[in-house]
């Protein structure tokens, strides 16, 4: 994609984290203008009614960032899939609304799928040199770990359970029978889009200083039931 103009459109989920977003849109920004990346922002909303709406209406005129607002749907899963649609440019990222993607690791992200060895860019704490904040709770430290265990079998990645990631278009052309449930769409993207070829860029994972964390005990039991459909997906295309 050397060929390609140094573009990206840039997929954030949210739901009641109007804290966040002004932050994220000129930091996000920022890093593209110094990277010399032109980025798109697609902001999707699950009808927060915090004052969102407000905050990219006054960013607009300044940035190339929109909004969309779900009125019927929720979910993160869901909510990334409606940005794609919406995307105008080939390169495509995610990651979460609360800051603790440093949105300055998005042009190393994308700047990844250029390398004709690659076809799925996951950001990590747990690879190379990244890392977890040490606010970060130890229960929530230990859930992450089982997950990223439980996982292993589907994708060689050091951190499979990431909310940053990118993909092109192409490659998320190729998806079959997407189903993602909860809030872990990439290992959903990596199976079903199957991808081979993973590349990562390690980051320092912050901790939230605004909104409320969506994890909860129900996340983490609809992470393992969809776990339980990738493994399925996995054995069928395999033929037994």
């Amino acid at each position: 994609m050397s060929n390609h103009p140094r573009t990206a459109s840039v997929i954030v989920p949210a739901y009641r984290e109007a804290p966040n977003i002004e932050a994220l849109t000129r930091r996000l920004f920022a890093a593209a203008h110094s990277s010399n990346w032109t980025f798109e922002l697609i902001i999707v909303d699950d009808n927060s009614r915090d004052g969102t709406d407000d905050i990219v209406a006054r960013l607009a005129p300044q940035f190339d960032v929109r909004l969309i607002v779900r009125l019927s749907e929720r979910g993160l899963s869901s909510a990334v899939l409606a940005g794609f649609a919406q995307a105008r440019f080939e390169r495509l990222a995610v990651m979460d609304a609360d800051l603790q993607h440093p949105p300055e690791i998005i042009p190393s992200v994308v700047e990844k799928l250029d390398d004709p060895g690659c076809d799925f860019v996951i950001a990590t704490r747990y690879g190379g040199s990244g890392g977890v904040a040490s606010e970060w709770p130890v229960f929530r430290r230990l859930a992450s770990k089982l997950a990223t265990l439980s996982a292993r079998g589907l994708a060689p990645l050091s951190d499979p359970m990431s909310g940053c990631f990118a993909l092109t278009k192409s490659t998320l052309a190729k998806a079959r029978k997407l189903d993602p449930l909860g809030y872990k769409i990439a290992l959903e993207l990596y199976v079903k889009c199957g991808c081979r070829r993973p590349c990562e860029v390690p980051f320092q994972f912050a901790a939230r200083t605004a909104g409320a964390s969506k994890a909860s005990f129900a996340e983490g039991m609809r992470f393992f039931r969809h776990l339980g459909r990738l493994y399925r997906f996995r054995l069928l295309q395999s033929g037994f």
